[in-house]
């Protein structure tokens, strides 16, 4: 059973939707004061509202996880309203699929200023409060797709995913004197609604590939963030889990 977050604070970028509002939805269940950082304040504003319904403080955040001044803004308003930024869920992140051949720079560019450089950004301007906290927790998401397997039309994406592990490793060597620890998710295949609409042949089709035969959901993702983020698991740092349900297992 997961301990209380009661009186802690996480900040979870792209927290409205998919994973990342599993994530929310899990930490506010927890007790958790929770600040959903989106693209767009009406999208964020949803999502919050609808985790306020279980009684639990959640902030809603518009930001730029790309523009180091709007994350800035946004960790020093989530500190002034709760008080403390314990946690922090670097989960904002794009897959937008294009081959190789036909990929541009911009393409490139705009995929890694997302995940990779949005992920620094995020640490970065939260680092400060993390310092300051009993103990501080940073969990990126990243994927199977990069680190451990490929997906045709996803290099930039897989580079991207690839690249948040190695910072995330020498990260954890910096933030360790604080008290501070850093490790990664990596899902494999998550039932979210970019999946929804791909049909129910697509999706049994993708589950028969998985040894447990079913999709993964936002909340099995989302509990092994919890618990890295717990204090039960403050010895585990520079560290990834993979959550796949056996994905990456077969050889053939």
């Amino acid at each position: 059973m997961f301990p209380s977050f009661q009186g802690k604070t996480v900040i979870v970028t792209g927290g409205s939707k998919g994973i990342g509002k599993g994530i929310s939805r899990v930490f506010a269940k927890h007790g958790a004061n929770v600040a959903i950082v989106a693209r767009h304040l009406s999208v964020a504003g949803e999502c919050a509202s609808e985790l306020r319904d279980d009684g639990v403080e959640v902030y809603a955040c518009k930001g730029d996880v790309t523009d180091q001044k709007s994350m800035e803004s946004i960790a020093k308003a989530v500190y002034e309203k709760f008080g403390s930024i314990d946690i922090v869920c670097a989960n904002a992140g794009i897959f937008p699929s294009v081959s190789l051949e036909q990929m541009t720079g911009e393409d490139w560019d705009h995929v890694m200023n997302t995940n990779a450089k949005g992920t620094f950004i995020t640490v970065k301007a939260c680092l400060p409060y993390l310092k300051q906290a009993e103990y501080g927790r940073i969990v990126i998401t990243s994927s199977i797709t990069g680190p451990v397997t490929g997906y045709a039309g996803w290099s930039h994406y897989a580079a991207s995913k690839a690249a948040q592990l190695g910072f995330m490793r020498t990260a954890a060597l910096e933030c360790a004197e604080y008290n501070i620890t850093i490790n990664a998710v990596m899902p494999g295949n998550v039932l979210t609604e970019g999946l929804e609409g791909m049909g129910e042949d697509y999706l049994q089709a993708m589950a028969e590939a998985i040894p447990l035969k079913k999709l993964g959901t936002v909340e099995d993702i989302a509990y092994a963030v919890l618990f890295l983020a717990s204090k039960e698991a403050g010895y585990i740092t520079g560290q990834t889990i993979i959550v796949d349900g056996g994905q990456i297992l077969p050889e053939e």
